[in-house]
């Protein structure tokens, strides 16, 4: 059974999934393996110059801070993008899932609907916080502007509509309660595979 974990920026996804990896559960990281790819992969390298010229990678380097600059400005160019780098992460994630042994794995990305990757999951949890704690997170981990954070949530499905598709939410305003949570669920989902 695969379990999707999802989330806007800043609300503990990552948190959460290490909160799943402690009972057991092998969770893949779409943003690392996205991250990954765009450094390693000679296919999405050749087709991220093709779509943003030689300027993409300096010295060997993908040149994150450019293109977010180019593709957060333009959406039209972040779906030419993700058009690139997705399909490679689902490739990545089966390949992964393919070596799994336990009941279920769980796959974690903040656009998990956005990138189509819900598709391959038979369950979904959102992870939720207030928006002044995500952004207060995001600064923090990033050292980053309150104007990037605000942006970037911009650019994400809301908590509405991540609710509306998933089947559990866990409210990530105190650990102890969501970690909680996600022991109610996890119970749950192992009900569902045996």
């Amino acid at each position: 059974m695969i379990v999707g974990l999802t989330g806007g920026i800043g609300s503990g996804k990552t948190t959460i999934a290490k909160v799943f990896e402690g009972f057991g559960i092998p969770v893949f990281l779409s943003d690392n393996q996205a991250h990954k790819i765009v450094e390693s992969d000679k296919e999405v390298i050749g087709q991220i110059k093709a779509l943003f010229g030689e300027v993409a990678y300096t010295q060997g380097k993908y040149n994150r801070k450019y293109i977010a600059e180019l593709v957060f400005k333009d959406k039209g160019l972040l779906s030419k993008l993700n058009a690139i780098v997705h399909p490679a992460v689902a490739r990545h994630f089966q390949d992964w899932k393919a070596n799994q042994k336990a009941p279920y794995v769980l796959i974690e990305s903040a656009i998990l609907f956005e990138s189509g990757l819900y598709r391959h999951c038979d369950s979904i949890i959102a992870i939720e916080a207030p928006e002044q704690e995500r952004i207060e997170r995001v600064i923090q981990r990033e050292g980053c502007t309150r104007e990037w954070v605000e942006s970037r949530i911009k650019n994400q499905w809301s908590d509405s509509q991540r609710r509306a598709l998933s089947d559990f939410i866990i409210l990530n305003k105190n650990i102890s309660e969501a970690t909680l949570k996600a022991k109610e669920i996890h119970h749950n989902l192992m009900k569902k595979v045996q």
